[in-house]
This record gives C-alpha cells, structure tokens and sequence, in this order.
C-alpha cells in the first residue's frame, strides 16, 4: 500500500454550483415535486463532499472498502461525497518512552529512556498497513531502545570500547537507524533520536559507582606508569648518550627504582642527598 493523490476540486466554485441546484429544486418543489426532489436529494447528499485540510494533515478517502487517495494540500476541498474521510496528521511529533529497565551488553541493569521524533510521511502505510500507528511507533521505538541498550556498555575507560556514555552522537544515530528499521512499514519518518536518560539501576547503582571509581582509579595508574616508564628510559639514555656517568646493571636498576618511586608515588617523595661517592 502506497500513498497516492486523491481526486478532489476547490470547494469555493462547488459551494456556488450547490447553491444554484438547491435553489432550484426549492422553486420545483413548490411547482413539480418529483423533479424537486430529484434535485434536492443529490444537492443533500453532496454536503457529505465538503472537506477542510488545514496544514500539515491529510486526508484518506475510502470508497466502499476501498483506498481512493488522500487528500494533502491544505485549504477547502469537495471530494467523493460517499467516501469516508480520515484525518492523519502529518505534524512532527515526540515519543517519551520514559525509564526503561534493561541489561546492557556486560549484564549489568539500567536504566535508560529516550525521546523520538518522527512524523508520517505516507498515510496510506500508516492507516492501512499496521493496526494502530500511534500505539506501533511506542512499542516499536521502545524496541528499537532496548536492543540498543544490550548492544553497548554502559561505561567503558577504553577509548578502544563504545559505550552508551562515551559516543553519545553514535548511540543517537544508531537508535535512530534501527527505531526508521522497524517503522518503515508504518510509512513514518524518523528525524531524531535522543537518550534522555541513563544510569545504573537503584539496586546496584552504589555498587557500579565504586566499581566506576576503582576502574578510573586503574586506568589512571595504567597511564602514569606508562608515562614514567617512558621518562626513565629517556633519562637512562640521555646518560648513556651523554656519558655524563658509566653505571653497571646494579647502580642502573638502583636509579630505575628511585625515579619510579619519584613519579609513580601519590606524596611527594624526600630527597636523600649523598655526600659520598655514587658507589658508597
């Protein structure tokens, strides 16, 4: 089922038309009543044709059961009188889904909530082709969010890792890839999908946030070992380039382990000066 124009002429020149028949079957009526009603009732049935379309909505016409073409430009219309005439609105509108409790891609509960934007692009998909659009765009969309969840972590300290807090652009973009994948049978549009809300459960949401803590805690210790151990080797081979001062493998593991000591330690470290030689 596919959209299509209905057959439909201004309303304005019909009003004028309907007034003449009327008319004229009033003044029949008193002089030859058969031909009078012979007007009168067609002219009666005629107002059924009548349609306003205001902006951005349409109108579906459905003739003895079956689909005749919608009506999308906004103004005063006179269409099929014998055809029913749906309103669909085609105006831009949000679906809250509220907090949603699910599993994200490590198991761990959260919550999670998004806002969906969308409009219906084509009302002939939309009225015929699902049970209820509206109700279809609300579970499809929570559906569309809850493989999302279960597809990321919630957090992740490795730049290597996407996760639902680190590439927040992404996770929109892929909500919104996913929630168009559902509803393209609905024929509705979807022009933006945001996460709303995110946090850990309440029941564990003390729990992750000390695990949150200790890994910051590990990460940040990953990168300043890395880096002293990168300021060591350099310090050993101004040395040795330099040939300031010879040491052996003992006195060169001796000053690896004070200058990691320096850098790594969470204090400030006091200096020991020696007033005798390097060896003593």
């Amino acid at each position: 089922m596919h959209e299509r124009s209905a057959w439909h002429v201004s309303g304005f020149p019909v009003v004028l038309i309907h007034a003449l028949i009327t008319l004229a079957g009033v003044l029949l009526l008193l002089f030859y009543p058969p031909l009078g009603i012979l007007l009168l009732v067609p002219a009666a049935v005629g107002l059924l044709g009548y349609v306003v379309v205001q902006p951005n909505e349409s109108r579906v016409l459905i003739f003895l059961g079956k689909y005749t073409g919608t009506i999308r430009r906004s103004g005063f219309f006179w269409a099929n009188p014998l055809a029913l005439k749906k309103r669909v609105s085609l105006r831009v509108r949000n679906f809250n889904s509220g907090k949603l409790k699910v599993n994200d891609a490590k198991g761990n509960p959260i919550e999670i909530g998004a806002v969906v934007v969308w409009r219906v692009v084509d009302s002939a998909k939309a009225l015929f082709d699902v049970d209820d659009y509206e109700e279809f765009v609300a579970i499809q969309s929570e559906t569309a969010i809850r493989a999302l969840a279960s597809s990321y972590p919630y957090d992740s300290h490795d730049d290597q890792v996407p996760s639902l807090r680190g590439i927040p652009e992404e996770v929109a973009e892929a909500m919104k890839r996913q929630a168009q994948e559902r509803l393209q049978v609905a024929g509705v549009e979807i022009m933006e999908a945001r996460i709303s809300h995110l946090a850990y459960a309440q029941e564990i949401a003390q729990a992750m946030l000390r695990r949150q803590q200790a890994e910051a805690i590990i990460a940040a210790r990953e990168k300043i070992v890395q880096g002293a151990v990168g300021m060591v080797e350099m310090a050993i081979a101004h040395f040795e380039d330099q040939q300031l001062v010879k040491l052996d493998e003992e006195r060169k593991a001796a000053m690896v382990n004070n200058l990691m000591v320096a850098l790594v330690a969470e204090r400030d470290t006091q200096p020991v000066i020696n007033t005798g030689t390097l060896y003593s």
